[in-house]
């Protein structure tokens, strides 16, 4: 470990300090207002920045003589202007016209250099923070959902959403996409504790924006993707101070109130500068459990420019608190929600009477944090470090270090011995058809009331995951350009990424009986045997008080060495890179004891005896190299219109939890995952419309898949399974501006994609059989789409658009289909205009799920075999019900 740390300083802490030039400018619409956040460039190079809240931006350079300055911003024609640079300051302005193309935009990622989206020889979606703002997104999926090959479900809630990419068969989460801020991964090494990457960070107001990078290039750069890279950018600080400020009201109790500022540190020659974020948030919604989400998050970071670069260091903390929603019984065949006992719909089994629970272990006592939810605190530090060595040589590096104490709760509303809704008579009758009576109370309320037998019971499993993870990365490169005679250029980028990480995977699991209702009561029952013995069977609302599951340490490492050459001749680009890395890892399995903590003599056995840690550990290590490749070309057919082909060759280390330790055996079988990636399409765009459309083919071989299930009353890993599988699709998206001020767009994607081998391991009972070949991959559907129109005078704006999810398995066995999903959103909001110095006001309201679909966006992963086939009940997670919201954003 000290070994790594002390390379990484000696790789990233250089500085330097050299005189430039400094160019000056400020970019403007027609009207005169300034335009935030436009893209300055200086073309041929990758010296660029980006407008302030004033539209004022400064760029220092070392280049002599002629040059050209080029601006670019979504919705405006791009602009360039030559300027002569020497050594003096430089003073040039742009005044931008509306009708511009969404592909001029410059992206950041799965690049070494500057370049547009249309010059890019790869499938780029970008999304701007004040859409995001507009959207009122509150997760991942709000976002990504209208992304083209993307499926992203959002039935849980605000965190650990599901995304699939271009038909991989993923489990969910960001397995083949890592989730990244400015450049760097939120969590390196995935699978140590199976946590989703958005469950360390939240989305703010202190984004320019995010950008999804697929396939091409994006297996080459930092922490490596075998399918795409989400990148959020941070604002950092400018010339002139920028403030922002934004609440957002919805239904269902939610309140919560961001913030950003940006400016200058200290007086005006000062070249530090500054940016700050954050939020403060308390919601009862979407979906009222008794439990709130709320928290807070802060990043931040202060920048000091310097002669030949910058030095910037990012920061966080986190202490938020997010509510998810599982799965729940649903009716059998029309999957519509079941009526509780008060006669309404039941939306989720989640409730707040669980609040506190704690039962002693032969480890001491436990105590549940299921109140929290999804629970996150901490934060990192990031250091980015960039300097220009020469004028064509540049030297970037980023270290990293995070560390968070995550607990992961899960209420899985109908998952026991009786796990539909059934009248408590019938309950009873199963645990004892000869009982000779029973008696049941609610847990709160009048403790002499009794629950009449006709009411509905549910049993319910809560599984506590609580998952500490620390972080360590880094990444360096060196970028050379080198000059042809044919007036081409090589730019030839050499680097490195190194990580560790560290994470612990405990779980703590109980079980409840509660009445089949909203926000529930727990129920407590003791009934007479057979024999005439009284038997206590729940305490608290708990029948089973489980314990201690699983007790597992695990870290990694990876060392990766990339090279890579971005090419520009005349009308052509080209893209050729390789990356090697190796990784190795560490298990320690902890084992398990079972002991009675409660002697009184009529609780049944699931109360009495409760597992623990018995302080053993199995361990063994895993090691493993693989290697990628990128090769991708594009071709300037015409100024409207690029051609561009790209075909990679990327690898996937494993989940290493998903290689538990053997006792006798030091060492076990790993492998990485192997995956071939090729795409060809056309970029074209105009003042009309502008878009893209592609085919693309996704080979993965000796995938490793972990699917659990409930097996004997606890959530384990039942299955792991080896698969291959193809998928063949074709992208298309497009944005056309049809009238002044109105724009239609729309995505669409069409995607065939079969499981071409799959080998199960039984985990419970031993034994692999081959199943599910030729099947389609659960969870993916074939088609995918969205659409909507846009309206924007720069005054009044609004949208009605919706998101279409075509109809998929729920497993992999194809014997249960869900039907297609359609989502729609609606906003509007009028911008005011206050003060001499261009501050606005803008009201806004927007409503996501219009319709109140009840579309359902995934079946029950943890049924096993038994989510094979749909009887009375069905199990499934809709997605989140209609929601109302309203914005209020101040800029100044």
């Amino acid at each position: 470990m000290k070994k790594i740390l002390f390379t990484m300083i000696c790789v990233f802490g250089i500085t330097f300090a050299f005189a430039q030039t400094e160019i000056q400018g400020h970019v403007k619409d027609l009207s005169g207002n300034p335009i935030i956040g436009a893209n300055v460039l200086i073309t041929g190079t990758t010296t660029g920045t980006v407008t302030d809240f004033d539209g004022n931006f400064t760029i220092e350079s070392d280049l002599e003589g002629t040059q050209k300055l080029q601006v670019s911003y979504l919705g405006f024609a791009s602009q360039e202007k030559e300027m002569q640079l020497n050594g003096s300051l430089v003073k040039i302005d742009f005044i931008l016209l509306e009708g511009g193309e969404q592909l001029d935009e410059v992206v950041l990622t799965g690049s070494s250099t500057f370049r547009s989206q249309k010059q890019a020889p790869l499938s780029i979606t970008s999304v701007k923070q004040a859409e995001i703002v507009k959207l009122s997104a509150n997760s991942q999926a709000d976002i990504l959902r209208s992304v083209p090959g993307i499926t992203a479900e959002g039935g849980g809630g605000e965190t650990a959403s599901n995304i699939f990419v271009r038909g991989l068969p993923s489990g969910g989460q960001y397995v083949f996409n890592p989730l990244q801020y400015d450049g760097m991964p939120l969590m390196s090494t995935f699978g140590l504790n199976s946590s989703a990457h958005d469950v360390y960070a939240r989305p703010d107001l202190g984004f320019k924006g995010v950008e999804f990078v697929r396939g091409g290039s994006a297996v080459l750069y930092g922490a490596g993707s075998v399918a795409g890279i989400i990148n959020y950018t941070s604002k950092t600080g400018d010339t002139n101070p920028g403030n922002t400020i934004n609440i957002e009201v919805a239904n269902e109790g939610r309140i919560k109130t961001e913030f950003y500022t940006g400016g200058r540190l200290g007086g005006e020659e000062s070249n530090t500068f500054y940016a700050l974020t954050g939020f403060v948030r308390y919601d009862e919604g979407p979906i009222n459990t008794g439990l709130p989400t709320k928290g807070i998050q802060l990043r931040g970071n202060v920048k000091k420019k310097f002669d030949k670069g910058s030095f910037t260091l990012h920061g966080q903390f986190i202490n938020d608190n997010a509510q998810f929603y599982m799965p729940l019984p649903l009716q059998g065949g029309s999957r519509d929600r079941i009526n509780g006992n008060d006669g309404n719909p039941v939306e989720q089994l989640g409730t707040g009477e669980l609040a506190n629970t704690s039962f002693n272990t032969p480890g001491g006592v436990y105590n549940s944090p299921i109140a929290d939810g999804v629970s996150t605190k901490g934060g990192y530090l990031l250091a980015d470090f960039n300097y220009n060595i020469e004028d064509d040589l540049r030297f970037k590096s980023k270290i990293k270090y995070a560390n968070y104490k995550h607990n992961f709760a899960l209420y899985v509303g109908g998952n026991g011995n009786n796990s539909n809704p059934i009248t408590l008579d019938n309950y009873v009758e199963s645990l004892d058809a000869a009982n000779q009576g029973y008696q049941a109370t609610y847990q709160s309320g009048d403790p002499n009331q009794q629950v009449s037998g006709s009411d509905l019971v549910v049993d319910n499993l809560h599984i506590d995951r609580l998952r500490p993870m620390t972080d360590y990365s880094g990444e360096a490169s060196l970028t050379k350009t080198v000059e042809t005679a044919n007036g081409g250029s090589h730019n030839i980028t050499v680097g490195t990424f190194l990580a560790r990480t560290e994470a612990e995977d405990v779980n703590y699991q109980f079980r409840a009986l509660s009445e089949f209702n909203n926000t529930p009561r727990l129920v407590n029952l003791n009934y007479t045997d057979a024999a005439g013995e009284n038997v206590i069977y729940s305490q608290g609302g708990l029948y089973n008080r489980i314990g201690m599951t699983s007790n597992n340490y695990l870290s990694q490492n990876r060392t990766a060495l990339y090279l890579t050459d971005e090419m520009i001749f005349d009308r052509w680009r080209f893209d050729v890179g390789f990356r090697w890395e190796k990784t190795d890892g560490e298990f320690a399995k902890g084992g398990l004891r079972t002991e009675t903590v409660y002697d009184d003599a009529d609780i049944t056995i699931g109360l009495s005896d409760v597992q623990s840690a018995d302080g053993s550990f199995v361990r063994s290590t895993v090691s493993a190299s693989a290697w990628a490749v990128s090769l991708a070309a594009l071709y300037e057919l015409s100024d409207a219109t690029n051609l561009y082909v790209n075909f990679s060759k990327g690898y996937f280390f494993p989940q290493l939890r998903g290689f538990a330790p053997v006792a006798g055996i030091s060492e076990n079988p790993y492998d990485a995952e192997n995956i071939i990636q090729f795409e060809a399409g056309a970029k074209f765009g105009n003042e009309k419309l502008s878009g893209s459309l592609a085919a693309y083919y996704v080979n993965l071989n000796d995938r490793i898949k972990i699917t659990q299930a409930i097996v004997g009353g606890q959530l384990v890993d039942e299955t792991r399974s080896t698969q291959n599988t193809a998928t063949v699709g074709l992208e298309a998206t497009w944005d056309y501006k049809f009238a002044q001020d109105f724009s239609l767009r729309g995505t669409a994607t069409y995607q065939d994609h079969e499981i071409t081998k799959n080998i199960n391991e039984d985990l419970v009972n031993g034994g692999s059989t081959a199943a599910n070949e030729g099947n389609e991959l659960a969870r993916q559907p074939n088609f995918l789409g969205s659409l909507g129109v846009y309206y924007d005078n720069k005054m009044f704006d609004a949208s009605f658009s919706g998101t279409h999810t075509g109809a998929k398995f729920t497993d992999d066995t194809n014997g249960i289909e869900l039907d297609a999903i359609t989502i729609a959103r609606i906003g509007a909001g009028y911008t005011f205009a206050m003060g001499e110095n261009n501050e606005t006001l803008r009201l806004g309201v927007s409503v996501f799920n219009l319709f109140d679909s009840n579309g359902i966006t995934e079946g029950n992963p943890r049924a096993g075999a038994a989510g094979a086939t749909e009887g009375e009940f069905f199990f499934g997670r809709p997605i989140l019900p209609r929601r109302f919201f309203a914005t209020a954003t101040l800029n100044f």
